[in-house]
């Protein structure tokens, strides 16, 4: 019954159902632009609201991941393995439960995002979500990958996404600097335990977009073998 099942979802090919993930995932990531939105202008009842859908749509992602766990099959006759397959899929699996730590947290302490880094604070985010976008389009060429063999101008396709997912990475390297710069500006006039958190929440906004890279990563280290 289960392999049915997952066969009706997704078809065939084990592919499908790890692009279908990712695609659930980038949802769940995206649902924190409304969230912090609601968040800057102090909203608890829409923030609240908002976190309730990121964490729903990390549940559903979970729910795939479990699906295809238990249903791939232990030899794919293609040109990758179901090792690579499951690696891939776990790396995908933290980028929603990131966004699902970070909603989480935010809202456990009403934390307050100070005006003078709200607006910097949101292109933080919106650029850390273009990091999971970048690494759902690389995920998405997959399947075509694994028509050609690994081989032809795919390859080439691919790695540019992936290059281009490294510079978005740069980028919110860069903007996460800029950040905690202008927070330590503000230290004196918080409270030190939230000053505390509010690192932490700009570190894990940062991991957002790390652990997308690490998606194109391993994807990369797949077109290498």
């Amino acid at each position: 019954m289960a392999r049915s099942t997952i066969s009706n979802l997704f078809g065939s090919s084990p592919v499908k159902p790890l692009q279908t993930h990712m695609e659930r995932v980038h949802i769940c990531v995206c649902g924190l632009v409304p969230f912090f939105k609601a968040v800057l202008k102090q909203d608890w009842a829409e923030a609240s609201a908002q976190q309730q859908k990121i964490a729903q749509l990390e549940r559903e992602a979970d729910k795939l991941k479990r699906e295809l766990r238990l249903n791939l099959p232990k030899s794919l006759f293609m040109p990758i393995s179901r090792r690579d397959l499951l690696e891939i899929l776990s790396m995908q699996d933290m980028v929603a439960n990131k966004a699902k730590d970070i909603s989480g947290l935010i809202i456990g302490r009403k934390m307050i995002i100070p005006a003078e880094i709200g607006d910097q604070f949101l292109l933080f985010v919106e650029r850390s979500i273009d990091a999971s976008a970048q690494a759902q389009t690389a995920i998405n060429e997959l399947d075509d990958l694994v028509e050609t063999g690994f081989r032809g101008g795919e390859i080439s396709l691919v790695q540019s996404m992936i290059r281009r997912l490294d510079e978005i990475e740069s980028e919110t390297d860069r903007i996460q600097i800029k950040i905690r710069g202008e927070l330590a500006k503000l230290e004196k006039t918080l409270h030190p335990v939230d000053v505390m958190f509010l690192y932490e929440i700009i570190d894990w906004v940062g991991d957002l977009s790390d652990r997308a890279q690490q998606v194109g990563s391993r994807l990369e280290l797949l077109l290498a073998q």
